[in-house]
């Protein structure tokens, strides 16, 4: 009988402390997904998908989307795709081996515009390419997006939006198509939380940072499109924290980790990509 009593006061506490530290580990995660604020109930797998499926939504409407043919302008994809690389190549983006990072572009030289789908789906306007004049402005620019989806920005947003049961049946392909090109044409303007775009700008920072381009690029962008008078400014830029404000965080964050903000501009390597769209 004592031992009886022995083993099952030991198997108690054995219980016990595994409750303990299933309940500390969960306990844990709530706490760092909050903290992260990443999208507790639109995983990456779903993201993936979801990316995915808009992907193919966008390529099939070439009325909105005329996507630039790769066979006919390669050198327009080196370029993108070098870029691209350089900022997923940084060693600072957290999900570069979990999304895919497609880039494409969209042959509209009156868009300034760049967006990056959830499971880092790509797309950047000619006319966005066309009005930078340096390598370093674009990689700041597409820095911000790609923070987005990886920071998972874009994934809480659409949730916020569409609401997850739509999200989801996208991401199964169940979704009308009706429903599918809205989420589709919904994320060009996609309303991201003022703490959201300080965040992206942050990143844009950091990833810049591991590269050979200055890593206030983004801020230079914001100066140009700020100076310039431009009576319709990117999408993007209607819903975003002021500029001036922006530029001013862009700086700190970059004198706060030390990187050098003053590189040379390789104007040269930048004409030839301009060069090589219609």
């Amino acid at each position: 009988m004592l031992s009886f009593v022995r083993n099952f006061h030991f198997y108690i506490n054995i219980i016990m402390k595994i409750n303990y530290f299933l309940f500390t580990g969960l306990l844990l995660t709530i706490i760092g997904l909050h903290a992260c604020q990443k999208p507790l109930l639109f995983g990456l797998e779903q993201q993936k998908a979801l990316g995915l499926q808009v992907r193919d939504q966008i390529l099939a409407d070439p009325q909105t989307y005329p996507i630039l043919d790769e066979k006919q302008y390669p050198q327009a994809y080196q370029h993108i795709r070098r870029i691209t690389n350089n900022i997923l190549n940084s060693g600072k983006v957290e999900m570069k081996s979990q999304f895919t990072w497609e880039v494409r572009i969209i042959k509209d030289d009156k868009t300034l515009n760049a967006f990056c789908t959830p499971g880092g789906y790509i797309f950047v306007y000619t006319g966005l390419i066309k009005y930078l004049d340096t390598e370093d402005q674009l990689a700041g620019v597409m820095g911000h997006e790609i923070a987005h989806a990886d920071r998972q920005h874009s994934a809480r947003a659409m949730e916020k939006q569409y609401g997850v049961g739509l999200m989801v049946e996208i991401a199964l392909g169940k979704a009308k198509s009706e429903e599918l090109k809205q989420v589709a044409n919904g994320l060009i303007g996609l309303k991201f939380s003022r703490d959201h775009e300080y965040e992206a700008d942050a990143y844009s920072v950091n990833y810049l940072a591991g590269t050979q381009y200055r890593c206030n690029g983004a801020a230079d962008f914001f100066v140009k499109i700020g100076g310039s008078g431009a009576q319709q400014p990117p999408e993007f830029m209607s819903t975003h924290p002021n500029p001036g404000n922006r530029v001013e965080a862009i700086n700190a964050k970059a004198k706060t980790i030390n990187c050098p903000t003053d590189k040379p501009d390789n104007k040269t390597e930048y004409q030839k990509f301009k060069n090589s769209l219609p």
